[in-house]
C-alpha cells in the first residue's frame, strides 16, 4: 500500500490513476512503481543515485602510495594520493 492522492492505494491502482492522470506519458507498469516504492523505503527518496568514479590505478602507483603511506602514517591518505598525482579527473592533455 502507497498513498496517491487523499489515501493510501494498492500499486495496481497507482498505476491505473498515473495512466489516467498523464496519458501523454509512457505508461508505467506495477514492477516500475514496485522498485519506485522500494527505493523511496530503502532511501527516503527517489531521486537518480549515482556513483562516484574509482580513480583507475596502476601496480606501480599502488606500491608508491603504499611506501608513501608507510613513510608517512599521520599524513592524510587524500594528500599523499594528490602528492603522487592519483586522481578521478584524467589528465589534461598538452597539445604544442
Amino acid at each position: 500500500m502507497i498513498g496517491y492522492g487523499d489515501r493510501a492505494r494498492t500499486q495496481c491502482e497507482v498505476v491505473r490513476l498515473f495512466r489516467e492522470t498523464h496519458p501523454d506519458l509512457p505508461p508505467l507498469n506495477q514492477g516500475t512503481i514496485s522498485k519506485i516504492e522500494a527505493q523511496y523505503r530503502e532511501m527516503g527518496h527517489v531521486r537518480k543515485v549515482t556513483s562516484k568514479r574509482q580513480a583507475v590505478v596502476d601496480d606501480d602507483t599502488k606500491l608508491n602510495f603504499l611506501l608513501a603511506l608507510e613513510e608517512n602514517p599521520i599524513t592524510p591518505a587524500r594528500q599523499l594520493a594528490r602528492d603522487i598525482r592519483i586522481s578521478r579527473k584524467p589528465e589534461p592533455i598538452e597539445i604544442f
